[in-house]
């Protein structure tokens, strides 16, 4: 076997996924391992697909999306517009991350107040009642 060339087994300790979402891939047609026989051997195109897939996931882009990426790799224009087309989906994601983050500060921030009013009422309930002078 070339040193080109990982196994299933190597791919999964290289990368920290299962066999299944590597099946899943090749499934999608998004990696192209060479079979021989139930062996598949992944290229190092596959390995660079695999970074570009797991990177684009970590930042939320869709499989569809991905495999859009993936596939203008080849147009002939020196990656120009796989790279403008990553830099607006990039650019587009980024926005949804910022506004996905200032709801959640919200929300955080809105629990927090409801957690020190929690913390004053159990207080106030908890002090014993003077009598009535």
């Amino acid at each position: 076997m070339s040193k080109d060339m990982m196994t299933i087994r190597e791919m999964c300790d290289a990368y920290e996924v299962t066999p299944r979402t590597l099946r899943f891939y090749e499934a999608k047609e998004l990696l192209f391992p060479i079979r021989e026989g139930q062996k598949r051997l992944f290229t190092k195109r596959d390995r660079a697909r695999l970074k570009l897939i797991l990177r684009g996931k970590r930042f939320g882009f869709s499989l569809e999306e991905i495999r859009q990426l993936l596939d203008l790799y080849h147009m002939g224009d020196q990656q120009l517009t796989q790279i403008s087309r990553t830099y607006e989906i990039a650019r587009d994601r980024l926005a949804d991350m910022e506004g996905q983050r200032d709801e959640l500060t919200e929300a955080i921030n809105d629990l927090k107040e409801q957690l020190k009013w929690g913390e004053r009422m159990i207080a106030s309930l908890s002090q014993p009642k003077r009598a009535a002078e």
